[in-house]
């Protein structure tokens, strides 16, 4: 039984949602990879139009009408607002026609939620607020949200549109966990003090705004996995320790990390290997303990002061 959390505080979905990032380069096993995906539960896709300029949500439509998924049997969410190379893009011209074009290239007639893709500096929440309004009365949108958003500017969009935010895309991990550490080392000078959030993590919590935790195994940007990385050796050690007591591999027991948390944070996956998928819902169900979670929170090179 896949865990369940409920998004923003309201829709039962699975605590993993399964990242379609990479879909556009494996769409020779795309078929096999949704269909399992689906029958073990996991059936919360992540989109954005700007994943493969469309082709993960082409791929990924033509994946799902050759199984026969029914379309209520599915939660799909995608993301708009990044033009690439160029500008952010939050008008309300950009944000209709950015949809339609993704429920065209999805093959269907509604999203269940749309996530604003990185701030744009120039948004006006009341553009926001057409666009999204316009969006729902049409039947195109259930619910929406941000993504990389930190809490003042989720509050100043919240203010300006009169659909609940649901839900906050935020990069997460042991190894990019400022989040965490901000909070633990507030009022010391150290590197861990530095608020890059806004205490957004506090926020989400205390506004019923699902964290949604993008590249849970990747450090720096995408630079790459940590797991098994020569680099990471005190973290790879505690997630080998530590997953031997819960029959979890490394991959599980990040996602045990991640899902300790008591925000009910839900992972976005990307990986396109059914085996890692399957590490990663075992990790998210399993409750490790508190002592565990601080060794590895410390392994990854943070400190308790």
């Amino acid at each position: 039984m896949v865990k369940k959390i409920r998004l923003g505080g309201v829709k039962e979905v699975p605590a993993v949602a399964v990242g379609c990032m990479r879909l556009a380069n494996a769409s020779a096993s795309a078929e096999k990879f949704i269909g399992s995906a689906v029958d073990s539960g996991l059936n919360f896709f992540d989109h954005a139009d700007i994943y493969g300029r469309g082709e993960c949500e082409r791929v990924f439509s033509k994946a799902v009408k050759s199984l026969k998924i029914p379309r209520d049997k599915l939660i799909i969410q995608s993301k708009c607002g990044i033009v690439p190379g160029r500008m952010y893009d939050f008008s309300a011209e950009h944000i209709v026609s950015s949809v339609n074009g993704i429920l065209e290239r999805l093959g269907t007639d509604y999203l269940d939620v749309l996530l604003l893709h990185r701030p744009d500096a120039l948004m006006e929440p009341a553009e926001v607020r057409e666009a999204f309004s316009a969006l729902e009365r049409a039947g195109k949108v259930k619910m929406f949200g941000v993504s990389n958003m930190n809490a003042m500017q989720a509050e100043l969009l919240q203010a300006g549109i009169s659909q609940k935010i649901a839900a906050n895309q935020l990069q997460f991990s042991p190894v990019h966990a400022s989040m965490i550490s901000f909070g633990i080392e507030t009022n010391m000078n150290t590197e861990g003090a530095a608020d890059r959030s806004g205490g957004v993590l506090e926020y989400c919590r205390l506004k019923n705004i699902t964290v949604q935790a993008w590249s849970p195994f990747q450090y720096g940007f995408i630079e790459g996995t940590y797991i098994d990385d020569p680099n990471f050796a005190p973290l790879n050690k505690a997630l080998e320790e530590t997953g031997e007591k819960y029959g979890l591999d490394k991959t599980g027991m990040v996602a045990a990390w991640i899902a300790r948390h008591p925000a009910e944070i839900q992972l976005v996956s990307g990986t396109m290997n059914l085996k890692r998928l399957g590490s990663i819902c075992r990790g998210v169900s399993s409750k490790i303990s508190r002592e565990d979670w601080y060794k590895i929170y410390l392994a990854a090179g943070h400190i308790l002061p």
